[in-house]
C-alpha cells in the first residue's frame, strides 16, 4: 500500500490543533457515555482484567462498587469482581478519560466536552482533589461521602451553571493558563483559578441557596486540580480528531492502568501496543518512599499526547517543586520533545521560549530513530489499595511500545 506519511501526519496534527473543545454540559455516565451500562466500570489505560489489576485500580473499583450501592463493603466488592459480575473496559473505548485509576461508574456525573470543529464529544468525571481519593485507590467512608456530595449536590449546580454560561472554551482556557505558569497536567493552578472564577457568578445564580454556592465555589477554589478533568476531556477531543488518518504515524492515545502502558496510533486503528509501565521518579509525601510506589497509572497522558503536560514544562518551571528537578530541567524537557514531534502548536505557546508553540504530534518513527521517549508529568499512587496518593514525579513510556507500533505500521503499509 502506497502512502504519504508526511502528508498524513500533517493532516492528523492539523486536525488535532484546529479542534476546539468546549465544555458544554454535564450528565450521568449511563445516560451520556456511549456504550455505558449498569454492570460496567470504565478504567484508565489499556484493557485489563481484575486478576492483573494494580492495587490502586483495585481500590478504585472497590470504592466505585460501594459508591454505586452494588457492594456494602470491600469483601463483597471483591467477591463480585472475582465472580465476573462486573465488566471492566477502558475509558478510551467509550470516548472518555479518567485521571489515575480513572474509574467511572454508571451513576457518576461526568463532564461533556464537544469539539466544535469536528463534532466529536468526550467525557470525564469530576476531580476530588489531592491525597486520599478514589482515583488513587482510596475507598474509606470519607472518600465515598465526598463522592456522593460531589455527585448529588455539586454536579447538578455545575450542570446548570455551564448551561447558563453557554459553555466554556477549554482550549482558550489552556492557552491562557500556560501564559500564567501551568503546563496542563500536574500543574493546573492557573487553569483551576480561571475555571472557578468563570463559573462562580453562574454558580451563585443557579445554586439553591447561598450555603451550597459557597461550598461549591470553595471546593473548586481550594482544589488546584479542579480543571484537570475538563482539560483531559478536551485533550481527548483534540487527539480523537487526529485518529484514523490513513498512513499517519502520530500517537493519538497514551494511557496507563497501573500495570501496563499502552498507546494507539492514528493510522493503525484501535490496536493497542502495550508493555509494563514504569515506576515514576519524583518527590514523595512525608512518610512514603519509592518502595511504596505503584507503577505509573492514568489517562492523564492524553495531555502530553495533545502537546501540553510534560511537553509544555518550559511554560511551568515552578512545577519542579512538586515533581523534582530544576527550572532548567523543565525547559530542557520541552526542548527535547521537539525532537520527536511533527509540529509546533499554533495556539499553545510558551512565553519563556519567545512564544514558541509547544511540541505537538508524537511521531513513532522519530521516537524509535532518536531513542527518545516522551516526557510525562504524573502523580504517584501507593501500590496497595485503599491508601491513595503518595507523591508526584516524572516518568517515560517503555520504548518497546513504539518499536512494536512501528513494526505493525511497516507490516500494514508494506514498508
Amino acid at each position: 500500500m502506497s502512502v504519504d506519511i508526511e502528508r498524513a501526519n500533517a493532516e492528523a496534527v492539523e486536525r488535532m490543533m484546529e479542534a476546539r473543545p468546549v465544555l458544554v454540559g454535564m450528565g450521568t455516565a449511563r445516560e451520556v457515555i456511549p456504550g455505558m451500562r449498569d454492570n460496567l466500570l470504565l478504567h484508565a489505560g489499556p484493557p485489563i482484567t481484575w486478576e492483573r489489576a494494580s492495587g490502586p485500580l483495585r481500590g478504585a473499583i472497590i470504592g466505585a462498587l460501594i459508591f454505586e450501592g452494588l457492594a456494602k463493603d470491600e469483601k463483597q466488592a471483591i467477591a463480585m469482581m472475582e465472580a465476573g459480575e462486573i465488566d471492566l473496559e477502558p475509558c478510551h473505548h467509550h470516548n472518555a478519560v479518567g485521571p489515575m485509576a480513572g474509574v467511572i461508574s454508571p451513576s457518576m456525573a461526568v463532564y461533556i466536552v464537544e469539539n466544535k470543529t469536528h463534532g466529536n464529544k468526550t467525557y470525564s468525571n469530576l476531580n476530588e482533589g489531592y491525597g486520599k481519593v478514589l482515583r488513587y485507590g482510596a475507598y474509606s467512608e470519607e472518600v465515598i461521602q465526598r463522592l456522593r456530595w460531589m455527585n448529588d449536590v455539586m454536579a447538578p449546580v455545575l450542570a446548570d451553571a455551564i448551561e447558563a454560561m453557554e459553555g466554556l472554551d477549554i482550549k482558550a482556557l489552556i492557552a491562557e493558563a500556560m501564559h500564567m505558569g501551568d503546563e496542563g497536567h500536574n500543574r493546573n493552578k492557573a487553569g483551576s483559578f480561571i475555571y472557578t472564577t468563570r463559573l462562580a457568578p453562574y454558580i451563585a445564580k443557579v445554586a439553591p441557596n447561598e450555603e451550597v454556592a459557597h461550598d461549591i465555589i470553595k471546593f473548586l477554589g481550594d482544589n488546584a486540580l479542579s480543571v484537570l478533568n475538563p482539560v483531559m476531556a478536551a485533550c481527548k477531543a483534540m487527539a480523537d480528531a487526529a485518529h484514523g488518518v490513513e498512513g499517519s504515524t502520530l500517537v493519538t492515545v497514551m494511557a496507563r492502568n497501573g500495570t501496563d502502558f499502552g498507546l494507539r496510533v492514528s493510522g493503525l486503528g484501535d490496536q493497542w501496543f502495550t508493555a509494563p509501565a514504569e515506576i515514576p521518579k519524583g518527590l514523595y509525601f512525608s512518610g512514603f518512599k519509592a518502595e511504596d510506589a505503584n507503577r505509573d497509572i492514568g489517562d492523564s497522558t492524553i495531555t502530553e499526547t495533545a502537546g501540553i503536560g510534560g511537553f509544555a514544562m518550559a511554560a511551568a518551571p515552578a512545577i519542579v517543586t512538586f515533581v523534582s528537578g530544576t527550572p532548567q530541567d523543565a525547559i530542557n524537557a520541552t526542548l527535547e520533545m521537539y525532537e520527536i514531534t511533527v509540529a509546533e502548536h499554533k495556539y499553545f505557546t510558551i512565553p519563556y521560549l519567545d512564544f514558541r508553540g509547544t511540541p505537538t504530534g508524537i511521531d513513532i518513527r522519530k521516537v524509535v530513530e532518536k531513542g527518545i521517549t516522551p516526557r510525562i508529568n504524573t502523580g504517584i499512587a501507593h501500590k496497595d489499595p485503599g491508601v491513595g496518593q503518595i507523591g508526584a514525579g516524572l516518568v517515560r513510556p517503555p520504548m518497546k511500545i513504539f518499536e512494536d507500533a512501528l513494526v505493525a505500521f511497516a507490516e500494514r503499509y508494506g514498508f
